[in-house]
């Protein structure tokens, strides 16, 4: 079972990671959602949320924009990142997700890379 979390701010995908009002977790199992939330990450320091996406069990995490220190603190915590993603809402995000369609931004990477 995977759990995927997708930061959140006015109904759509967070531009940037960590400046979102909610993540939106799903659930799931196989190519199926068996569960839908929403939490809101108890701590303020971009830092600890690698920590915090662990303890929910969550295995990935689908973001726009991502300071590139913190990418490093995820692969620690063994937490897939997909960036780059375009804004959209939660639920086509997941769907691009489950079916395989979730694609990356190639100037935003190289943003983040730099």
């Amino acid at each position: 079972m995977k759990r995927v979390a997708i930061p959140v701010v006015n109904e759509k995908l967070s531009e940037f990671f960590g400046q979102c009002d909610h993540y939106e977790i799903f659930e799931i199992d196989g190519k199926k959602i068996t569960r839908h939330n929403v939490n809101v990450a108890p701590m303020t320091a971009l830092a600890d949320l690698p920590t915090w996406t662990e303890t929910q069990n969550i295995t990935d995490v689908i973001v726009h924009k991502v300071d590139k220190r913190i990418i490093s603190l995820f692969l620690a915590h063994k937490i897939n990142l997909f960036v780059g993603v375009g804004v959209d809402t939660p639920q086509n995000l997941i769907e691009d997700y489950l079916n395989g369609k979730l694609t990356s931004n190639s100037s935003i990477i190289n943003e983040i890379t730099k």
